[in-house]
Protein backbone atom coordinates (compact mmCIF):
# COMPACT_ATOMS: atom_id res chain seq x y z
CA UNK A 1 0.00 0.00 0.00
CA UNK A 2 2.81 2.58 0.89
CA UNK A 3 4.27 1.32 -2.33
CA UNK A 4 1.51 2.63 -4.33
CA UNK A 5 1.17 5.75 -2.29
CA UNK A 6 5.21 7.04 -3.08
CA UNK A 7 4.12 5.43 -7.06
CA UNK A 8 0.86 7.36 -7.19
CA UNK A 9 2.86 10.50 -5.56
CA UNK A 10 5.83 10.60 -7.61
CA UNK A 11 3.81 10.52 -10.92
CA UNK A 12 1.99 13.81 -9.77
CA UNK A 13 5.00 15.55 -9.43
CA UNK A 14 5.75 13.80 -12.67
CA UNK A 15 2.76 15.27 -13.77
CA UNK A 16 3.06 18.83 -12.75
CA UNK A 17 6.46 18.58 -14.08
CA UNK A 18 5.84 17.76 -17.92
CA UNK A 19 2.41 20.50 -17.76
CA UNK A 20 5.07 23.00 -16.89
CA UNK A 21 7.85 22.29 -19.39
CA UNK A 22 5.34 22.16 -22.42
CA UNK A 23 4.04 25.30 -21.20
CA UNK A 24 7.93 26.64 -20.58
CA UNK A 25 9.42 25.24 -23.94
CA UNK A 26 6.81 24.21 -26.33
CA UNK A 27 7.56 27.42 -28.18
CA UNK A 28 11.15 27.08 -28.40
CA UNK A 29 10.54 23.59 -29.72
CA UNK A 30 8.34 24.93 -32.38
CA UNK A 31 10.87 27.56 -33.42
CA UNK A 32 13.84 24.51 -33.18
CA UNK A 33 11.87 22.16 -35.24
CA UNK A 34 10.85 24.89 -38.00
CA UNK A 35 14.37 25.97 -38.68
CA UNK A 36 15.69 22.32 -39.20
CA UNK A 37 12.67 21.19 -41.15
CA UNK A 38 11.91 24.84 -42.89
CA UNK A 39 8.36 22.95 -42.64
CA UNK A 40 5.83 24.68 -40.20
CA UNK A 41 3.62 21.77 -40.40
CA UNK A 42 5.93 18.34 -40.09
CA UNK A 43 7.04 20.69 -37.23
CA UNK A 44 4.10 20.72 -35.47
CA UNK A 45 3.74 17.11 -35.68
CA UNK A 46 7.28 16.17 -34.44
CA UNK A 47 6.56 18.86 -31.49
CA UNK A 48 3.25 16.97 -30.99
CA UNK A 49 5.34 13.44 -31.00
CA UNK A 50 7.75 14.66 -28.87
CA UNK A 51 5.58 15.66 -26.09
CA UNK A 52 3.11 12.44 -26.66
CA UNK A 53 6.59 9.89 -26.48
CA UNK A 54 8.05 11.80 -23.17
CA UNK A 55 4.66 11.32 -21.82
CA UNK A 56 4.47 7.69 -22.59
CA UNK A 57 7.91 7.65 -20.93
CA UNK A 58 6.63 8.77 -17.74
CA UNK A 59 3.23 6.88 -18.05
CA UNK A 60 5.76 4.03 -18.22
CA UNK A 61 7.35 4.60 -14.78
CA UNK A 62 10.34 6.44 -15.84
CA UNK A 63 11.42 9.57 -13.95
CA UNK A 64 12.82 12.63 -16.23
CA UNK A 65 15.39 14.84 -14.09
CA UNK A 66 15.70 17.69 -16.62
CA UNK A 67 12.94 18.25 -19.06
CA UNK A 68 14.59 20.79 -21.73
CA UNK A 69 17.34 18.68 -22.50
CA UNK A 70 15.32 15.63 -22.56
CA UNK A 71 12.59 17.39 -24.91
CA UNK A 72 15.37 18.17 -27.31
CA UNK A 73 16.77 14.87 -27.26
CA UNK A 74 13.73 13.42 -28.50
CA UNK A 75 12.62 16.10 -30.40
CA UNK A 76 16.18 15.93 -32.33
CA UNK A 77 16.02 12.14 -32.55
CA UNK A 78 12.58 12.81 -34.10
CA UNK A 79 14.13 15.16 -36.68
CA UNK A 80 17.10 13.30 -37.49
CA UNK A 81 14.54 10.30 -38.70
CA UNK A 82 12.49 12.89 -40.61
CA UNK A 83 15.98 13.79 -42.49
CA UNK A 84 16.51 9.66 -42.87
CA UNK A 85 13.31 9.49 -44.32
CA UNK A 86 13.59 12.07 -46.80
CA UNK A 87 17.12 10.55 -47.98
CA UNK A 88 18.59 13.77 -47.82
CA UNK A 89 22.43 13.66 -47.02
CA UNK A 90 24.08 11.37 -44.55
CA UNK A 91 25.32 12.37 -41.37
CA UNK A 92 28.93 12.41 -41.53
CA UNK A 93 31.12 12.03 -38.28
CA UNK A 94 33.53 14.87 -37.30
CA UNK A 95 36.39 13.73 -35.51
CA UNK A 96 37.21 15.53 -32.55
CA UNK A 97 40.43 17.57 -31.81
CA UNK A 98 41.29 16.50 -28.10
CA UNK A 99 41.98 20.00 -25.59
CA UNK A 100 39.80 21.90 -27.90
CA UNK A 101 36.92 23.64 -26.34
CA UNK A 102 34.24 26.32 -27.10
CA UNK A 103 36.59 29.34 -25.57
CA UNK A 104 39.47 28.20 -27.90
CA UNK A 105 37.88 29.96 -30.59
CA UNK A 106 38.17 33.72 -30.52
CA UNK A 107 34.08 34.18 -32.80
CA UNK A 108 32.41 31.36 -30.11
CA UNK A 109 33.41 33.77 -26.91
CA UNK A 110 30.27 35.78 -25.46
CA UNK A 111 31.41 39.31 -26.58
CA UNK A 112 32.02 38.22 -30.11
CA UNK A 113 28.45 36.21 -30.37
CA UNK A 114 26.95 39.16 -28.82
CA UNK A 115 28.73 41.42 -31.74
CA UNK A 116 27.69 38.91 -34.15
CA UNK A 117 24.32 38.78 -33.07
CA UNK A 118 24.08 42.39 -32.98
CA UNK A 119 25.47 42.70 -36.35
CA UNK A 120 23.12 40.19 -38.40
CA UNK A 121 20.53 41.10 -40.35
CA UNK A 122 18.23 37.94 -39.00
CA UNK A 123 16.67 37.65 -42.15
CA UNK A 124 19.65 37.43 -44.29
CA UNK A 125 21.20 35.41 -41.52
CA UNK A 126 18.75 32.55 -41.66
CA UNK A 127 18.94 32.83 -45.66
CA UNK A 128 22.67 31.76 -45.15
CA UNK A 129 22.13 29.29 -42.93
CA UNK A 130 20.16 27.26 -45.46
CA UNK A 131 22.91 26.99 -47.31
CA UNK A 132 24.76 25.37 -44.38
CA UNK A 133 25.06 21.32 -44.05
CA UNK A 134 22.39 20.10 -42.02
CA UNK A 135 24.92 19.29 -39.29
CA UNK A 136 25.93 23.10 -39.09
CA UNK A 137 22.73 24.33 -39.12
CA UNK A 138 21.57 21.90 -36.33
CA UNK A 139 24.41 23.27 -33.81
CA UNK A 140 23.90 27.19 -34.84
CA UNK A 141 20.23 26.51 -33.87
CA UNK A 142 20.81 24.79 -30.86
CA UNK A 143 23.50 27.59 -29.50
CA UNK A 144 22.00 30.99 -30.87
CA UNK A 145 18.63 30.07 -31.67
CA UNK A 146 17.57 27.78 -28.80
CA UNK A 147 20.39 29.64 -26.45
CA UNK A 148 21.84 26.05 -25.05
CA UNK A 149 25.64 25.54 -24.16
CA UNK A 150 28.38 23.53 -25.91
CA UNK A 151 27.47 20.80 -22.57
CA UNK A 152 24.05 20.32 -23.12
CA UNK A 153 24.51 20.29 -27.07
CA UNK A 154 27.13 17.40 -26.87
CA UNK A 155 24.53 16.02 -24.41
CA UNK A 156 21.55 16.20 -27.30
CA UNK A 157 23.95 15.71 -29.84
CA UNK A 158 25.94 12.46 -27.94
CA UNK A 159 29.24 14.10 -29.23
CA UNK A 160 31.88 15.70 -27.00
CA UNK A 161 31.89 18.55 -26.01
CA UNK A 162 35.06 19.39 -28.41
CA UNK A 163 33.12 18.00 -31.42
CA UNK A 164 30.76 20.31 -30.41
CA UNK A 165 33.18 23.03 -29.99
CA UNK A 166 34.76 22.24 -33.12
CA UNK A 167 31.54 22.09 -35.14
CA UNK A 168 30.17 25.54 -34.22
CA UNK A 169 33.78 27.06 -34.69
CA UNK A 170 32.99 25.61 -38.54
CA UNK A 171 29.72 26.57 -38.69
CA UNK A 172 30.25 30.10 -37.81
CA UNK A 173 33.09 30.70 -40.47
CA UNK A 174 30.74 29.12 -43.00
CA UNK A 175 28.23 31.26 -42.35
CA UNK A 176 29.97 34.47 -42.24
CA UNK A 177 31.23 33.72 -45.79
CA UNK A 178 27.97 32.77 -46.78
CA UNK A 179 26.57 36.18 -45.46
CA UNK A 180 29.37 37.97 -47.19
CA UNK A 181 29.09 36.42 -50.26
CA UNK A 182 25.21 37.30 -50.79
CA UNK A 183 26.47 40.70 -49.40
CA UNK A 184 28.57 40.97 -52.08
CA UNK A 185 26.26 40.27 -54.63
CA UNK A 186 23.46 42.00 -53.43
CA UNK A 187 25.94 45.12 -53.84
CA UNK A 188 26.54 44.10 -57.40
CA UNK A 189 23.23 43.84 -58.09
CA UNK A 190 22.86 47.20 -56.63
CA UNK A 191 25.01 48.78 -58.96
CA UNK A 192 24.15 47.19 -62.10
CA UNK A 193 20.54 48.26 -61.34
CA UNK A 194 21.95 51.85 -60.46
CA UNK A 195 19.65 54.69 -62.35
CA UNK A 196 22.38 56.90 -64.63
CA UNK A 197 22.96 60.56 -63.55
Amino acid sequence: MEGRKKTAKRMVGQEERFLEAFDTYHEALFRHATLRLSDRERAIDLVHDTYTKVWSYIKDGHTVEQFRPFLYKVLNNLIVDEYRKRREQSLDALLAVEGVDEGAFPDLQESSVESLAATLDGRKAFEALDALPREYKEVIILRFVDGLGPKEISLLLEESENVVSVRLHRALGQLRKHMAAAEEAAEVRRRLHKPKQ
